[in-house]
């Protein structure tokens, strides 16, 4: 090897750094959680415009080849992005993996026309009210792409060894040979996201000149001389484009290229670069805030259109909630319950501006609610373990109303279309989880005149002091789960509830501003 080439390895593999890798070759292993399209993403913070899935900071080498050479000996086999997640999709499926985990509602709707299309090697794009899972559903991809995957030491594109493809690259590849330099990535490195804002530039996505090396000394006419955008960048990978109408439609254009011809073209260069990339996006079906729209060329070039949707079922809307919520106190499952049938409730109200939906994040922004009405209660009033009651849920529409939006002919009656909703989801809960028991002791021992004062001021312990000795009670707590002094006043806080909204028993407000349960 002459000394130039000594030099130029040593350069390129000082340029690299330390490689990072634990493993090779490993497919991905998603393991079975119940579905849900709703989950938190977990990981670094990343400017507002774009995001990118958590870094592998730290593994192990000593196994993984190091060179261009040793890559071959090893017998790796090269396949572009789209094969693979083809592949990895494909070993999931036969062997009974899950390959979205933590993604609720969409195992007969969403997932398969998703799995149709990356089997078939198309872009994506994912079409949602918003609040449906699109962009966690987007992120989960991530999971299909192999573990660890060679690059070329310090390539800016992170180019496969067996095929450089940028002029730096190729001199390198030329000068080393067998002795290129390769590192290793990691898959949580190979997805990159950008959120559509009107400041987007072709130079974000595309590239566009550098002006810092052309003042080194370079010529606008080196092609070398070119800063990459996302795109290009994400080469070998996935890129996903957040808002996609969102972006202006002359930017739009510069995406063309991308997704027909698999190149990039930067100003006047004469630079064609075959990119290996996945474009996914993620759209609302109808522009009701008329912010944009997706140009019919580009929509053109997008091999398949997935619609996402709220949760079908109730278990699911209850699952999204109890998956997703950060709760700083108990909150019994018969409350979510009701908030879950609260933001269907929500979803099928003619007064609600169904074109913008109602998000799955407004419920579980309700149970968060709920939690912290609790907490603020305990601390208040001493009590050591801080549980959710019925109480709580009325703190929901003080809280959350703003989230909503109404159609134009009910202004002035936002607050008694939701307290509405809220008392019909309240009784359809109480109806579903007690029905079959007996309440009518309870009812009778009200009407002989023991009446039960509750509201936000009032602790379990002397809720449960104020019930009848009714045996009922027994009843309602076995069959709510309810085990501990703050469950027990929640539940006999549901039957309270349940027969007032039923019209068996009154209820009114005393002077101090307490509940009172009367006949």
């Amino acid at each position: 090897m002459s000394k130039r080439s000594k030099a130029l390895k040593n350069a390129v593999t000082t340029a690299v750094g330390s490689v990072i890798a634990p493993r090779y070759p490993a497919a991905p292993t998603p393991h079975r959680v119940a579905n849900a399209a709703f989950t938190r993403h977990a990981g670094s913070p990343q400017p507002p415009s774009t995001r990118s899935v958590g870094r592998v900071t730290d593994a192990t080498t000593t196994s993984l080849p190091t060179s261009l050479g040793a890559l071959r000996a090893h017998g790796h086999v090269q396949r572009g992005v789209k094969d693979e997640i083809r592949h990895n999709l494909l070993t999931a499926l036969r062997e009974g993996r899950d390959p979205w985990p933590g993604v609720l509602g969409f195992d007969d709707t969403v997932l398969p026309q998703l799995e149709r299309a990356l089997l078939a090697g198309h872009d994506v794009v994912m079409l949602g009210e918003r609040g449906q899972g699109k962009t966690r559903l987007l992120r989960s991809l991530v999971g299909l792409l192999d573990e660890w995957t060679p690059v070329i030491a310090g390539a800016e594109l992170g180019e496969h060894p067996y095929e450089p493809i940028t002029p730096t690259s190729l001199r390198h590849a030329a000068e080393l040979g067998d002795e290129l330099p390769i590192s290793w990535r990691h898959r949580s490195e190979r997805y990159a996201e950008k959120l559509a804002t009107p400041d987007t530039s072709v130079g974000d996505l595309v590239g566009d000149v550098d002006p810092i090396k052309v003042a080194e000394g370079r010529s606008l006419g080196d092609p070398e001389t070119i800063h990459f955008g996302l795109v290009p960048r994400s080469h070998r990978g996935i890129v996903a484009i957040n808002e996609l109408p969102d972006l202006a439609e002359r930017i739009q254009v510069s995406l063309l290229n991308v997704m027909e011809e698999r190149d990039i073209q930067v100003r006047g260069y004469i630079l064609r670069l075959p990119l290996d990339v996945l474009l996914v996006a993620t759209a609302n079906p109808e522009d009701y805030t008329n912010r944009g729209r997706i140009i019919t060329p580009l929509k053109d070039r997008f091999g398949a259109e997935v619609r996402t949707h709220y949760p079908l079922e109730l278990a699911d809307e209850t699952a999204v909630i109890v998956q997703e919520a950060d709760l700083v106190a108990t909150v019994p499952d018969h409350l979510l319950e009701v908030l879950a049938r609260f933001t269907r409730y929500l979803r099928e109200s003619t007064s609600i501006d169904q074109r913008s939906g109602v998000s799955a994040r407004f419920s579980i922004a309700a149970a968060e609610t709920v939690a912290a009405s609790a907490l603020r209660r305990s601390a208040v009033l001493g009590e050591q373990v801080p549980v959710a009651r019925a109480v709580d849920l009325g703190t929901v529409i003080d809280v959350l109303r703003g989230k909503l939006e109404f159609e134009s002919g009910e202004e002035g009656r936002e607050l008694e279309v939701l307290e509405h909703l809220l008392r019909r989801a309240t009784a359809d809960t109480a109806r579903a989880n007690l029905a079959g028991i007996d309440l009518g002791p309870l009812v009778a021992a009200i009407d002989a005149g023991a009446a039960v004062i509750t509201g936000d001021t009032v602790t379990a312990t002397e809720l449960l002091d104020a019930l009848p000795a009714a045996t009922v009670l027994a009843e309602v707590d076995a069959r709510l789960e309810a085990e501990s002094d703050g469950e027990r006043a929640a539940a006999a806080e549901l039957a309270l509830e349940g027969l007032y909204l039923a019209r068996r028993i009154a209820k009114d407000a005393d002077d101090e501003g307490r509940t009172v349960y009367q006949a």
